[in-house]
C-alpha cells in the first residue's frame, strides 16, 4: 500500500499544524514546570520557617502565604495536566492524519474533534496559568501592603 509522492505533500501540510501546536506546547510547559519549580521552593523555605516560628504575627503571615503558594500550585499543576493533555492530544492528531491518509480512511469528523479538543485543553490551560498569576499578584500585594503600610 504504497502512497504516491504527490499524496505525501498534503499528507505532510495537513499534519504540520499539530506539529507547530505541539512545540508551542512545550514551551508553555517549561514555562508552568519552571513556575511549579519557584512555588515548591518557596513553600519549602517557608515550611521551613513555619516549624520554628512562635506564634504571633509572624507565623499567622507565614502560614496565610503557605496557603497562598499550595493554592497556587494545585492552579499551576491544572494548567500543566491540561497543556499535557492539549500536546498528548496533539500527538494522537498527527497518528490520525497519517493513517487515514495511509489507510484512505474518511476521518474528517475524527480530525476536528480531536484539534478543537486539542485547543480547547490548551485554553483551559491558558485560563489555569493566569489564574495562577492573579493569586501570585494578590500575595505579592500582601507583601507589599506589609512592607510599606501606606501603598
Amino acid at each position: 500500500m504504497a502512497l504516491a509522492s504527490d499524496a505525501l505533500l498534503p499528507m505532510i501540510q495537513l499534519a504540520i499544524t499539530p506539529v507547530i501546536l505541539i512545540t508551542g506546547l512545550g514551551s508553555l510547559l517549561l514555562t508552568m514546570t519552571n513556575r511549579l519549580g519557584r512555588v515548591v521552593d518557596r513553600t519549602r523555605i517557608l515550611a521551613g520557617q513555619a516549624r520554628v516560628a512562635a506564634a504571633g504575627e509572624e507565623r499567622a503571615h507565614i502560614e496565610s502565604q503557605l496557603r497562598i503558594l499550595f493554592r497556587r500550585a494545585k492552579l499551576v499543576r491544572m494548567a500543566v495536566s491540561l497543556a499535557t493533555l492539549s500536546m498528548f492530544v496533539s500527538g494522537l492528531l498527527v497518528v490520525v492524519i497519517f493513517l487515514s491518509a495511509l489507510l484512505h480512511l474518511q476521518a474528517g469528523p475524527l480530525l476536528l474533534g480531536l484539534f478543537v479538543a486539542a485547543i480547547s485543553l490548551l485554553l483551559g490551560a491558558l485560563v489555569y496559568f493566569l489564574r495562577d498569576i492573579n493569586v501570585t499578584l494578590k500575595a505579592l500585594g500582601l507583601e507589599v501592603r506589609r512592607a510599606l503600610p501606606e501603598a
